[in-house]
């Protein structure tokens, strides 16, 4: 796995890893609860064989926490870790709902307008305003996205930590 940190990196939202190891899922997983024993004080989770949770323990919880998913599999008679950097499963479907909603709004809005034009009737004058409202609605959800990833990057940072101290070390070599 290689560790350097890309413009890719910076892009990403929800970065993610995949990696092969020689131990079995049983192993892998008793050895990351070890390693999460180990350091208690700075991280908490939930460790089984298949799936993993991994946070940073914080004085404050907000919207944007950002997490480590890690996912256990077997993929061709080998032992495969998958990782997601990023906020709660729930928070991520919420803000991915509200750029839909809002999408779908601004169209519906702006395609008003453009048939009233085209038309040339007069009964939906709010259409266009509607539809400014909904860009700006749109900007605001990007906002609080990145406002939130900001408030967490010394916590990803810890994370992306996390897995490579927790994990890079039992990397299979090809």
């Amino acid at each position: 796995m290689n560790t350097e940190e890309t413009t890719l990196d910076k892009i990403r939202t929800r970065p993610r890893f995949k990696m092969f190891t020689h131990l079995t899922k049983e192993e892998y997983a008793e050895n990351l609860k070890k390693y999460l024993a180990e350091h208690g004080d700075e991280f908490s989770g939930n460790v089984n064989k298949e799936v993993a949770t991994i946070s940073v323990k914080t004085v404050y919880d907000n919207y944007w926490k950002p997490r480590l998913a890690l996912r256990i599999e077997i993929e061709d008679d080998q032992t495969a870790i998958r990782g997601v950097f990023g906020p709660s499963s729930a928070v991520w479907t919420f803000f991915m709902f509200l750029y839909f909603f809002f999408s779908i709004l601004w169209m519906t809005f702006f395609t008003m307008y453009y048939v009233e034009k085209q038309i040339n009737s007069h009964e939906f004058p709010w259409a266009i305003h509607a539809s400014f409202v909904m860009l700006f609605c749109i900007l605001l959800t990007y906002v609080a996205a990145r406002f939130g990833q900001h408030k967490g990057k010394e916590e990803m940072l810890k994370l992306r930590r996390f897995a490579e101290e927790s994990t890079l070390q039992f990397e299979k070599k090809n």
